[in-house]
Order: C-alpha cells, then structure tokens, then sequence
C-alpha cells in the first residue's frame, strides 16, 4: 500500500513537472503572450487600486455626514448600537474601535480623539428607549474598576438610549464618569458637535491643538 501511494505521489510530480517544462516552453516561445498577461496584471492592479482608494473617500465622506435619529439607534440590535456609536466618534475625529463583547472590561469603544484623550465608552441599549430599565450605579461601578486602570481613559463614558437610575447621576458626578442618557444622545448622534463639546467637565488636551 505505501509502495503503491509513493508511486502514485511519483507520477503526480512528474505530471506536475511536465506541465511545468511545457508551459515555460510555450510562454518563452510566445513572449508577446506574457507580456500581455503583465499588462493585464497592471490595468487589474490598478483599477483594484482606484477602486478601493474610491471606497475609503465614499467612506469618509459616509462618516464625515454621519446622522442618525434616536428612532434608528432604539432600532439597532446592541452589537450594532456599539458599531454605531463608534462610527460616530470617528465622525468626529478619533481613532476609535468597537471592542464590546465578551471579555472586553466594561468598556464597547474605546477612542481616541483629535486632542490625544483616551475615551472609554460603555454601551448600554434598550430596545424599549426610555421605557427600558434604568441604567444603575452596578454598571457604573463596573467601569469605574476597568476605565482608567485597564484601559488607560482620561475620559470614562456610560451611554445609553435610555436613562439612568436617579442613585446613578450623582454617583456617576461624584466618580467623574460622564454619564450621556437618551436626550444627549440624540443630541449627539443627530448634530454636529462632537461628544467632548456636549459632555463637561473634560481633562485637558494631551497634545497642543491644531489652530482654527
């Protein structure tokens, strides 16, 4: 049986090489050939370099115009709703990515805007908007534990499209945690003005600002 499988693996490679031999042949006897298939090679490179050159400006632009209404974002399922929100910071500017999921610290989208501050930003959806459960002090306690000693945040974040138990805005106040509820949000997410101008008070710049 080996015997019979290492002949088999012989031919195979004698086959392979044949064929090789003979395309090498051909191609060296028909150059024009190659140099056509170079030729395309090229135009397909670089149509694929202009289409996806195209693709990061649309997005861009996509991102620049973002708005979106409080009745979309209460439509979104909640791994969406971080995915939005993340889209958003990056609307305004940041370096942010969508980090929600298991294991992820109590922190959904961790940014990182224009004036170099570190965002960390816990997502909290309610399908039901203000109706839905309350946000409480637990899920502030949460990221007061991961925000700044595991993820390094000069800004720590609790969002929602809801609303926040009464015990929670004081709590929240007293552990400089920027609570943003429904009304905020939708100020937010359907404006022009980025989350830090919205939200107060902030850390200082960790870089020098560009001038106006």
């Amino acid at each position: 049986m080996a015997s019979r499988r290492l002949k088999s693996q012989l031919i195979a490679v004698g086959v392979g090489f044949v064929v090789l031999i003979t395309l090498v042949q051909w191609l060296l006897a028909h150059w024009w050939a190659l140099l056509a298939l170079v030729g395309v090679a090229a135009v397909a490179g670089w149509v694929g370099y202009g289409w996806l050159k195209q693709r990061a400006a649309w997005e861009r632009a996509r991102a620049g115009g973002l708005r979106l209404s409080l009745a979309e974002l209460d439509a979104l399922h909640h791994s969406e709703f971080e995915v939005a929100v993340r889209d958003l910071m990056r609307r305004d500017g940041c370096r942010a990515e969508r980090i929600g999921g298991a294991g992820d610290d109590a922190c959904d989208v961790k940014a990182v805007d224009p004036a170099g501050r570190v965002w960390a930003i816990q997502c909290k959806h309610r399908r039901d908007g203000e109706r839905g459960s309350a946000v409480g002090v637990g899920v502030l306690q949460q990221v007061n534990g991961t925000a700044r000693q595991v993820h390094g945040a000069d800004v720590a974040v609790v969002l929602t499209n809801g609303r926040f138990s009464a015990p929670a805005i004081p709590w929240g106040r007293a552990q400089q945690i920027h609570l943003v509820d429904r009304h905020l949000l939708g100020a937010w997410a359907a404006g022009s003005r980025p989350l830090w101008e919205l939200v107060a008070p902030i850390p200082p710049p960790r870089r020098p600002t560009p001038s106006p």
